[in-house]
């Protein structure tokens, strides 16, 4: 797929398929998706706040008439807030999502709580200064975050009109239920947060050979376009990209982890090659930390940091990078 198709908005793909792109993808800024099909309708995630999806939703009438009181089901590919916090203003839809899904979404950092440590930033030193860097622009006060209605295990089959839909959690990868949406008579899938195109992935949950797995099946299926979670549409291609990466942070944390260094200083150690053109190289430290997480599981002497120390830490590794590279503005830096 060509990336100059990569802005902000609707995107028809074709048959009753779009996408909504959000760029450059960076935290927060998440992708989503209709199908749409004689009368029926079925959205692919929500977005980061009210009124990110509120603007979305106008896109999606503007387009098609589609009005969001018509959608008649939405589907939450995972847990996190920018893909399922603007759930609120789909007041007629049946929310779906995996059980882990949706177990997750009651354990997640809530939107108050991300107003609050937005309030406290500038008293949180480099944790704060990443906080700030990305998640000024978003706006949560007041929000309530609304949860699915039905879940299902394993795999779940729809009908959206004529066409079929497919949900397959491969989860736990990402986050702890990762769900596929799937279209196979236009060959097109959404993968949510399986895939960041152009952008480094986040193992939140792991383990990585799941997420691996998972890219296998994407491959293994009959599919020309892929919608992800983050970047621009792709195709296989995308998919064996990201599929690359995974592997190559399993195999050289395994070999740092084995000489005895902590994950912080073998975050900082890996060479990160041609995927250090990608944005959010810095979500190495967390990465890093969820294989050593893996490899110490009977390790109850482990290094088990808060969010806020990887935030730091991650802040602290793009400050290195570009200190390294004598850039002097992190924030606009692609170290």
């Amino acid at each position: 797929m060509n990336n100059a198709r990569y802005n902000k908005g609707l995107k028809e793909i074709g048959n009753g398929i779009y996408a909504y792109l959000q760029p450059d993808g960076s935290w927060g800024w998440s992708n989503a998706g209709l199908i749409a099909d004689s009368g029926k309708s079925l959205l692919v995630d929500t977005l980061y706040d009210q009124p990110l999806t509120a603007t979305m939703l106008k896109a999606i009438e503007h387009a098609t008439t589609i009005k969001p009181h018509d959608i008649n089901t939405l589907v939450n590919t995972h847990a996190n807030g920018d893909h399922t916090w603007g759930n609120g203003l789909l007041k007629n839809a049946e929310i779906i999502a995996s059980k882990e899904t949706a177990e997750q979404m009651r354990e997640e950092i809530s939107p108050q709580m991300m107003v609050n440590m937005l309030l406290n930033a500038k008293n949180m030193g480099e944790a704060g200064e990443f906080i700030l860097e990305n998640f000024s622009g978003f706006s949560w006060e007041g929000l309530e975050v609304t949860m699915p209605t039905k879940t299902f295990e394993g795999t779940m089959d729809l009908k959206i009109g004529h066409k079929d839909v497919r949900l397959q959690n491969v989860g736990p990868a990402h986050t702890d239920g990762d769900t596929l949406v799937y279209v196979p008579d236009d060959k097109i899938i959404y993968t949510g947060d399986i895939l960041f195109i152009d952008g480094t992935p986040v193992i939140w949950s792991g383990p990585i050979s799941n997420w691996i797995t998972a890219c296998d099946y994407i491959l293994s299926l009959d599919v020309d376009v892929v919608v992800p979670g983050h970047g621009p549409i792709t195709d296989k291609n995308g998919v064996k990209k990201v599929r690359e990466y995974l592997n190559y942070i399993a195999v050289e944390s395994r070999k740092r982890y084995d000489a005895g260094m902590s994950f912080n200083d073998a975050a900082n150690d890996i060479a990160l090659g041609h995927f250090g053109k990608w944005t959010d190289t810095e979500r190495i430290v967390i990465n890093v930390f969820s294989q050593y997480k893996e490899f110490n599981k009977e390790n109850t002497k482990a290094e088990v940091p808060d969010i806020i120390e990887l935030l730091k830490l991650m802040q602290q590794y793009k400050n290195n990078k570009c200190k390294n590279k004598n850039h002097n503005n992190p924030k606009h830096c692609n170290c």
